[in-house]
């Protein structure tokens, strides 16, 4: 066997425990964790994280690749480089792309840009209605055949109840998780960030919270009237939160995602019409960051994830009327994370590792999350109080629109790993 140990780390990983010192041992042939031989071979090769975090690599289940047809922003190569320098091994790309990826073939297309291009794993999800249009239900059947792992109109929120109603059965009936963008469109058309005194002061069109509010009610109901499983994507209202946690405690089958920007900034940052800050949904109030944060604390919110958003400079560089939605999130994640919820003191590493590996692997069923013997060899090594300025020009992302751009932050990944092979180094990706 070529074998392969990672000595000296602090491991941490929630799925099996462990908390403190020990070696990881890879047998790279396989591109799997094994125990510890018995006789450690003397020509193992040796990574040695003496003084850093060894953990299970990063789940983001809410990435935008936007491959086929708007590769000027992101392809599936420099978003999964991006994933790499962020410490994610396994990321889930929403079906918004040109075309929608509501056909097998369309699912087929991107499946070979994976097989060719990627360097950590990417899962492709369906739409859950043709063209994403909310009008007739896509063939949930077929494109869980092609290979997808969750079915979703993110961009778009479905607004006919009984589409979405029907929607929510076929997926059920396929056992897959259905993820909506909640938005009720109505209240929302024109606007372009929250609804609020910010929004007055500065003259933009308003963003209701009320928006999203109902149409996570209009889920929970239908998750209980059907027993599927509806998660609910990049929950930004207090109120929302609320929503999702009455909702669990009556034992219905709904979960939730926050999304690193919308824990760490608030409306108050659009004060300079700066288009980095302009998303969808929109950020909230303080009291609304406060109440997401206690709903990742007290488990209302099941996993963070990234809402990886790529746009060109030239589609951010105009009126904050015009730009587009979206920001990038891959290679920051981490860092906010820890700035807010880890060095803030309002969680310890082993509960927010999980919230980013073990968590959303289990929500969709990925073979990811975990350090046990078996488990595909896929970790990160992290520094979480090595401090550093965020440059988004040197980023991997083939895009530029972050927020945190010049931001100085703790915690940067050191080595990201896919199947034992090294494909991010902390300077460079290295390739698979």
């Amino acid at each position: 066997m070529s074998l392969l140990c990672i000595t000296n780390g602090h491991v941490i990983d929630p799925a099996t425990g462990r908390d403190g010192a020990a070696d990881i041992w890879i047998d790279k042939a396989s591109g799997q964790i094994i125990d510890a031989p018995a006789q450690p071979p003397v020509d193992a090769e040796m990574i040695d994280a003496a003084g850093k975090i060894v953990a299970p690599g990063f789940v983001d289940i809410h990435v935008h690749f936007r491959e086929p047809g708007q590769t000027h922003k992101e392809d599936i190569g420099t978003g999964s480089r991006a994933a790499a320098a962020g410490g994610f091994t396994s990321v889930v790309c929403m079906p918004n792309t040109s075309p929608v990826a509501d056909n097998a073939g369309t699912i087929q297309r991107i499946r070979d840009a994976v097989a060719r291009k990627a360097v950590v794993r990417v899962y492709p999800t369906g739409c859950l209605t043709v063209g994403m249009a909310g009008e007739s239900l896509a063939p949930i059947g077929s494109l869980k055949e092609a290979g997808i792992v969750a079915v979703t109109d993110d961009g778009k929120c479905v607004q006919n109840n009984e589409i979405m109603r029907r929607a929510v059965e076929y997926a059920h009936m396929f056992g897959l998780v259905v993820m909506d963008h909640c938005e009720d469109a109505s209240m929302t058309a024109g606007a372009v960030m929250n609804e609020g005194y910010w929004s007055l002061r500065l003259g933009l069109k308003g963003w209701p919270s009320a928006a999203e509010d109902m149409m996570i009610a209009r889920n929970v109901v239908l998750s209980r009237h059907t027993g599927a499983h509806i998660h609910m994507q990049h929950v930004t209202t207090a109120y929302g939160v609320d929503i999702i946690r009455r909702a669990k405690k009556r034992g219905i089958r709904v979960s939730g995602e926050a999304s690193p920007h919308h824990l760490f900034f608030t409306d108050a940052d659009c004060a300079e019409y700066n288009t980095h800050f302009k998303m969808n949904p929109p950020l909230r109030t303080e009291a609304d960051r406060q109440a997401l944060i206690e709903g990742i604390l007290d488990g209302t919110l099941d996993v963070l994830a990234t809402d990886h958003a790529p746009h060109t400079a030239d589609e951010k560089d105009c009126e904050f009327d015009y730009a587009p939605f979206g920001i990038i999130g891959l290679e920051t994640a981490l860092p906010a994370y820890l700035e807010v919820l880890f060095h803030s003191g309002k969680c310890d590493l082993p509960f927010l590792i999980e919230r980013m590996s073990l968590k959303p692997a289990q929500l969709l069923g990925l073979n990811a999350g975990t350090l046990a013997s078996g488990a595909p060899a896929d970790v990160v090594i992290f520094d979480p109080h090595e401090a550093h300025t965020i440059e988004a020009a040197q980023g991997q992302s083939r895009s530029r629109n972050c927020p945190w751009d010049g931001h100085t932050l703790r915690g940067r990944v050191l080595r990201t790993l896919i199947g034992g092979v090294t494909v991010w180094d902390g300077k460079q990706i290295l390739g698979r």
